[in-house]
């Protein structure tokens, strides 16, 4: 899901970038943008989350074994 989310981010830059682009038009893309970078931005953050609790499970698991 976030490398569809960072896509679809990329094709809203562009069109930001067009010069083409209608002002009102060019608002509700950018503020669709701005939604989906808090979405992969709550995504990183959860990814980063579930990445520390398996590292300190498996230092967790390390530390018994080395005390036994």
């Amino acid at each position: 899901m976030l490398e569809q989310d960072l896509k679809k981010l990329e094709e809203l830059a562009k069109k930001l970038e067009s010069s083409e682009t209608p002002l009102e038009e060019a608002m509700k893309t950018f503020s669709e943008g701005v939604e989906l970078v808090r979405t992969c931005q709550k995504q990183i953050q959860n990814a980063e989350l579930k990445v520390k609790e398996i590292i300190e499970k498996d230092v967790g698991l390390f530390e018994e074994k080395d005390l036994k």
